[in-house]
């Protein structure tokens, strides 16, 4: 009876040992799959499209983790924040524009932001006219600090070490496409944009401006011009010609986009007796040469026409009345009396 007694209480126990263990082993596998979920589940909120969340340079950890929650980024910010306590992210914070695809899970989106594998800007610079809208473009898609960029693009002692001053610095920006990481500063912003502008005045290049008799800004500046003349590729050689004829006769250029320009008014369509008459070393009927600076940043195109610009006796071009965009080019004064009174009668008629 004792043995039989003893049995039965062995048995008893082993049963209970066996549920305990198995509901520790169920126990274990909850609190391994809750934490696997925590860690490698969907920490993200709802939203269709990729999100990119900026960490801006000297950013804290609770920066990160504030403004991930403030942008609706993430779901659960107590399992965000232990996952990163755990990877030891809070130390590693880096600045940067990074995109978050929807469902990321906490490891991931650390994963990345600790990496600092950030998406790069593409930055397109079209035509540009005036400092300020440069300096608003560049510090509008990037960190940099636009109080530093204009500052740089004023100073005189530090534009000289590229060739530049305060009036050429926007020969410093060749239109195209280009491609920044976002934390980038103002400095480093402007010496690629630079770099890049000196990679584009290859040998050829520079060899076709000496043959023009200009160094490479006054390229630019003479681009410009024919910039804001015309949109139409093939007659800016023509263009660029006159002005060219007329510079090196010693006459003024008498651009009228230099007048609009110098008056910061660029949509005035009609120039009148006025606005010739408008104090600024800009107004090229008022100066001689060319302006001082380029009064709008030209296309790649542009520039290449300026540099092929043909042989020509044109000293005189204007709209032609048929507003097709193209011009009516003139050798002497009477023939282009003749074309500017047909596109002044067209103005008229249309009440312009």
């Amino acid at each position: 009876m004792a043995k039989r007694s003893k049995a039965k209480k062995q048995s008893f126990r082993n049963i209970w040992l066996k549920r305990i263990l198995v509901t520790a082993a169920a126990l274990v596998a909850g609190l391994f799959v809750y934490l696997c979920y925590r860690v490698f589940g969907p920490n993200t909120k709802t939203f269709s499209d990729n999100k990119f969340f900026y960490v801006h340079t000297g950013s804290t950890y609770a920066d990160v983790l504030n403004g991930l929650e403030e942008q609706e980024i993430i779901r659960n910010r107590k399992s965000f924040d232990w996952v990163a306590r755990e990877l030891g992210y809070p130390k590693r914070v880096q600045a940067g524009k990074y995109k978050i695809n929807p469902g990321m899970s906490n490891f991931d989106i650390i994963k990345l932001l600790r990496s600092g594998r950030q998406t790069p800007v593409n930055l397109v610079i079209t035509k540009i006219r005036t400092k300020q809208d440069m300096v608003r473009k560049i510090c509008s898609n990037l960190e940099a600090d636009s109080n530093n960029l204009r500052a740089l693009m004023n100073d005189q002692i530090y534009l000289r070490q590229f060739g530049l001053d305060t009036n050429t610095v926007m020969c410093a920006f060749v239109p195209n496409s280009y491609q920044f990481y976002w934390n980038t500063t103002a400095e480093n912003a402007f010496r690629k944009m630079e770099k890049e502008r000196m990679k584009f005045w290859t040998e050829e290049r520079k060899e076709a401006a000496r043959r023009l008799g200009l160094s490479i800004n006054q390229v630019t500046i003479l681009a410009s011009i024919v910039e804001e003349e015309s949109n139409k590729n093939d007659e800016k050689p023509l263009i660029s010609s006159v002005y060219l004829n007329r510079f090196r006769k010693g006459m003024r250029l008498q651009a009228d986009p230099t007048v609009k320009f110098a008056l910061q008014d660029f949509g005035l369509r009609r120039i009148r007796e006025a606005h010739l008459l408008f104090e600024s070393p800009y107004n090229t009927y008022r100066n001689s040469g060319l302006p001082p600076g380029p009064i709008c940043t030209p296309s790649i195109k542009t520039l290449e026409a300026v540099l092929n610009t043909p042989e020509t006796d044109y000293i005189y071009f204007c709209a032609k009345s048929d507003f097709s965009g193209y011009h009516a080019f003139a050798a002497n004064y009477a023939d282009h009396m003749k074309n500017a009174r047909a596109y002044q009668a067209a103005l008229n008629a249309r009440g312009i």
